[in-house]
């Protein structure tokens, strides 16, 4: 398990109230979602094999160390130059990130724009998919912090 060096944030129980109705909101949109491609199959003939693979292939390209790290924090932090991006992820080597930027962009989350010098600058941006993809981890993230107690209500 990930050990967060963050101390326990307190929100106001507004807050919490509201965090909570978003994450009921989020699993509602899933259910509905499911129950929609659902409907597409003939009775009795669930692919569940397909569903899985899916399910597999929707994390696998987060399943890999330093790539969740990389999508948060360009979707935090925003657009950032290779050396910046490395001071934001902590304990990374300089071939590691280049590595995982390569595959990132070969998987549509991160673009790198080459902008015209004198000196030449050449910028880490996520791609429409790789912003996409941020805002749905972000309901992931705001249930996990409260499953590990790391958010709770002031209350």
């Amino acid at each position: 398990m990930l050990i967060m060096t963050q101390t326990r944030m307190k929100v106001s129980n507004k807050d919490w109230k509201k965090i909570n109705s978003a994450l009921d909101q989020v699993q509602d949109n899933g259910r509905d979602i499911r129950q929609i491609f659902q409907s597409y199959y003939e009775e009795g003939d669930e692919n569940m094999e397909w569903e899985v693979d899916a399910a597999v292939a929707s994390f696998s390209m987060f399943s890999s160390r330093w790539t969740t790290e990389i999508l948060s924090a360009l979707y935090i932090a925003g657009d950032k130059r290779f050396n910046e991006l490395r001071s934001l992820l902590r304990g990374i080597s300089s071939r590691t990130l280049s590595d995982k930027l390569r595959s990132c962009q070969e998987n549509g989350l991160v673009e790198r724009v080459v902008e015209d010098g004198p000196p030449i600058r050449v910028i880490y941006r996520l791609t429409t998919h790789g912003r996409n993809c941020g805002r749905l981890l972000g309901p992931l993230v705001a249930y996990m912090k409260i499953h590990n107690d790391m958010v709770v209500s002031e209350d």
